[in-house]
């Protein structure tokens, strides 16, 4: 792969973490960056001029409004010709690209005779080892993260059990409820929430859904909270599973197999450890406590998804946990889960860097089972 050619992202920055690391600049709309022997440029609407220049991370600004006025159409001229004419005013014939760059636009952009070279995995490279700057951005997002789980534990811990409801502000308290008092927490902490789990029961046997209805005592509940600090624009991911009320042995056994699981794991991470033999090492080790992976009446029960997985400016990033060898600088989740019917679910989820010798924890939040 040539690393030599100009590197061009075409996005929206609040949606493409490439543009954001390339720009420190959030704007919402598909905007244009070039990097180009040692420059930066970036061609933005006139609407985002003048807050551009004041903090978007580039050399240089161009005006949207001027490229456009170059060609016959001039401010109704489609999109993809002002790309096509700003690459024409810096000669750029030949150009590295991000994997899911616009097929539309590549399409349109080839016609004007610029060949754009595709990347896959991360666009730059950097973005898997975090420096200290960023490890300080991933810590205030992972404490916004917690302000939302101690909200969740502050509203069971004063709900009341009535058989097996909870009651919580004089009604039963659900789901929907738990998830919007976290939620307003974390908005409120300076993040920005999104599909926060609040799973319960039956409900907490599968790993991603959201959770609804009413949660009951006495019943294992998943809560995974990954809010974007909405200032840096890095993510928090934090899961705990609680009782409210009594745990019964099975569940007791459950949880703790788990919080073990993951102890293996955060033991095991060090440089130049394979990630898939710590995750293999976590399977036989719920196995050998009675909980195998394996498929029953066409569904999946065990530990059916990854140990973990990359976190920065997106929620899932590179490395994969399976496919790295550890190196200082990653930053990865670490949440094996046990997913039992009948039982139910559990998943304990906390945030290390590896270092120089070992991994260092970046999650502060304790691991409680019964509230």
């Amino acid at each position: 792969m040539p690393t030599d050619l100009p590197c061009l992202i075409v996005a929206a920055s609040e949606r493409s973490a490439d543009m954001f690391y390339a720009t420190r600049f959030f704007v919402p709309d598909a905007f244009v960056f070039l990097r180009h022997r040692d420059k930066t440029i970036a061609m933005l609407s006139d609407l985002e001029i003048d807050r551009a220049r004041r903090t978007a991370a580039v050399d240089e600004i161009v005006a949207y409004s001027v490229i456009a006025d170059r060609l016959p159409q001039k401010s109704r001229a489609p999109f993809a010709d002002v790309v096509a004419e700003f690459l024409r005013t810096r000669k750029i014939k030949r150009a590295l690209v991000p994997g899911d760059f616009p097929l539309g636009l590549a399409q349109s952009l080839a016609k004007a005779g610029v060949k754009l070279v595709p990347r896959d995995g991360l666009f730059w490279r950097e973005r898997e080892f975090k420096n200290e700057d960023e490890l300080r951005k991933l810590r205030r997002a992972l404490a916004i993260t917690e302000c939302g789980m101690a909200r969740a534990m502050e509203v069971l811990r004063a709900s009341i059990i009535d058989g097996k409801k909870l009651r919580w502000s004089q009604r039963v308290l659900t789901s929907e409820i738990l998830r919007a008092e976290i939620e307003s927490t974390i908005l409120r902490a300076g993040g920005v929430p999104a599909n926060t789990i609040v799973a319960g029961g039956g409900q907490a046997c599968d790993p991603h859904e959201r959770g609804h209805g009413p949660l009951r005592a006495h019943e294992l509940i998943i809560i995974d909270i990954f809010p974007r600090d909405a200032d840096s624009g890095y993510y928090g991911d934090l899961t705990r599973t609680v009782v409210r009320g009594r745990a019964s042995e099975a569940q007791r056994q459950l949880w703790t197999t788990v919080q073990a699981g993951q102890r293996l794991a955060l033991k095991a991470m060090k440089p130049r450890v394979s990630g898939r033999k710590v995750h293999e090492a976590i399977k036989k080790l719920f196995a050998d406590s009675g909980y195998p992976t394996e498929q029953r009446d066409g569904r999946w029960i065990g530990f059916f998804h990854g140990t973990g997985h990359g976190l920065g400016l997106d929620i899932h990033e590179e490395p994969r946990f399976a496919k790295t060898h550890f190196k200082p600088g990653q930053v990865l989740t670490v949440e094996p889960g046990i997913y039992w019917p009948g039982i139910g679910g559990a998943r304990l989820e906390d945030v290390v860097t590896i270092t120089g010798s070992g991994m260092r924890k970046l999650s502060r939040f304790p691991q409680t089972l019964e509230l």
